[in-house]
């Protein structure tokens, strides 16, 4: 147990803001994207967050923010950034469970008593065929799987979800939905059975199927767009978000920020898991698609930098091994959003960055044309690069020790 007093200076630690010029005051002659995104934000809905990061004599990290027109009642679409929590709340719910032989590996089958739902009963990406909480996680860290999302979804249903972001302090958020499953919002608050059973085939725990009877709905019900597809008819007048989900870019990084660096926050605002559990989040949010076996994936589609936009996205080379990424990434309706840890081990540089760009230059959605890659993943490389030459030259009075989210990646 922690003491009262280190926590108290960790929260107040936690809170500060820099008195330092802003980083985004400068004129970014050598990064022409960022000049350009910045110089619109209206129409690019740009919002960041970049958090220094500087320790004491103890280890402990102290954290300066800086802020570029973040705004958290500003609706975006956060996309798969949401699996973060999701995943975390699963193995939080995983281990309140207490049952002898339910850990992360033990298979998890999903049944379906709706037309609406799908079961999943075998996953032939794992080793052995079968599927479980923790290859669920590998799958949506590694490659932002949304099936692998909805089932974590479907365990824990939206009254937990919501209930635990709320007592964690992450007030700007609401889930609504399981992602690319287009059905109404009333079946989204239906979740299917679930059942846990060992190697021999003996039930564990079972779940019946449950249904919520709280309407969660998007504050402020925005719209987005001029007009948006559906299925083949163009309609006119923005798309309706209400019933979709909303993550505000302070929780995106408080999250990262949570998993990260938990002992910089009160027990009730972390994510209550096992140093065991923590380490393997943090090891798949850093693992890159390639490094991973089961399940494997095809490196030509999922190259290095295919969920690392920050300093790597604009590329498919690979990334060098010096440089460790722990992040979660999401892309949809024209928007783009990464919340990171960005480490060198080479160079002991570490810091903490988020941010989100929308690139719909027509404002039609699902029309499939947005310029993800002409200005999205561009900004995105510009501005971790910008943040990490910058670092390079920060001085700081004591190095960071970063062996400790050091992983054996094979």
């Amino acid at each position: 147990m922690r003491s009262l007093s280190f926590l108290l200076l960790a929260a107040i630690v936690f809170s500060c803001e820099s008195k330092q010029t802003s980083p985004f005051e400068d004129e970014f002659e050598d990064y022409p994207m960022i000049k350009r995104v910045l110089a619109d934000v209206d129409k690019y809905q740009v919002q960041i967050i970049y958090t220094q990061i500087d320790r004491n004599e103890h280890g402990v990290p102290m954290f300066t923010d800086f802020k570029f027109n973040l705004d958290d009642d500003h609706y975006f679409y956060p996309a798969s950034t949401v699996k973060l929590p999701i995943a975390l709340l699963a193995l939080e719910w995983l281990e309140d469970q207490n049952v002898e032989g339910l850990n992360l590996e033990t298979i998890m089958l999903t049944d379906s008593v709706r037309p609406s739902q799908l079961p999943a009963f075998t996953d032939s990406s794992a080793q052995n065929g079968l599927p479980s909480i923790g290859h669920y996680i590998k799958k949506i860290l590694l490659v932002s799987d949304n099936d692998a999302a909805n089932r974590l979804y479907e365990l824990l249903g939206l009254d937990y979800i919501n209930s635990k972001l709320k007592e964690k302090g992450l007030n700007h958020s609401v889930i609504t939905q399981r992602l690319s499953f287009p059905i109404s919002p009333e079946e989204n608050r239906f979740f299917n059975p679930v059942r846990f059973v060992d190697n021999s085939g003996k039930a564990l725990l079972e779940l019946p199927g449950r249904h919520s009877d709280s309407t969660y709905v998007v504050p402020g019900r925005p719209k987005i767009g001029k007009a948006f597809y559906r299925n083949d008819s163009l309609i006119q007048g923005g798309m309706d978000f209400s019933f979709k989900n909303k993550f505000a870019l302070t929780d995106l990084h408080g999250v990262v920020q949570r998993i990260v660096f938990p002992q910089a926050f009160l027990e009730s605002d972390r994510f209550d898991i096992s140093e065991e559990n923590r380490d393997f989040v943090l090891k798949y949010m850093s693992m890159l698609p390639g490094e991973s076996t089961y399940p494997h994936y095809d490196q030509t589609e999922f190259y290095d930098g295919y969920s690392k936009f920050f300093k790597f996205g604009a590329t498919k080379d690979p990334i060098p091994k010096q440089f460790r990424i722990f992040n979660k990434t999401g892309w949809s309706y024209g928007y783009l959003v990464d919340g990171s840890y960005f480490v060198d081990f080479e160079n002991g540089v570490e810091f903490l960055v988020s941010a989100v760009i929308y690139t719909n230059e027509n404002q039609t959605l699902n029309d499939n044309t947005y310029e993800t890659e002409e200005i999205g993943k561009p900004f995105f490389a510009e501005l971790g690069e910008y943040l990490y030459q910058r670092e390079l030259k920060r001085k700081k009075q004591i190095p960071a020790d970063l062996e400790k989210i050091k992983f054996d990646y094979h």
